[in-house]
Parts: C-alpha cells; structure tokens; sequence
C-alpha cells in the first residue's frame, strides 16, 4: 500500500540529510500514518482508514462523521464508500 493519507493527501517528500561537515545525501520524510477502524452511527457501519496523525486529531475534534462531509463539500475524494 502507498503511504498516503486517505482524508488529508499527506504522502512522503524528498529532503537532505545534511551532515555536520554540511555533506547532503538524499533521504525521505514519511507521514505519520496509522491504520485506523472507526464507526459511524449515522449509517451503522465500520470503515477502515490509513490516515495521519494530524486527520486523527481533526476527527477527535470534529467527529468522523462531519469530517467525512466537510471533505466532500470540499470536494475531496477520500475514497470512503457509506
């Protein structure tokens, strides 16, 4: 599986290592994912998510439910089918 966010899009990026005698070799910044089961009372099912730390912060916040709405009035395809 690819390491991308399912709600936010997060994937990894391309950086330096840069070492003390400022020597750079190439390296990559990885998401903070986690594989994720959530349920959602309002259609009474379960689904599974590879999301981010920072998606898990914003659900805790908003609630699964409103934050799965909120990114399809954005018109973000998150790719959860309920």
């Amino acid at each position: 599986m690819a390491r991308i966010c399912q709600l936010t899009g997060k994937r990894p990026i391309s950086g330096n290592n840069v070492s003390h005698s400022k020597r750079k070799t190439k390296r990559r910044f990885l998401p903070n994912l986690h594989t994720k089961r959530f349920y959602i009372p309002e259609v009474d099912k379960w689904v599974t998510l590879k999301i981010s730390s920072a998606a898990l912060r914003t659900i805790n916040k908003l609630g699964i439910y409103a934050y799965l709405k909120k990114l399809e009035s954005k018109g973000v395809d998150h790719g959860v089918i309920y």
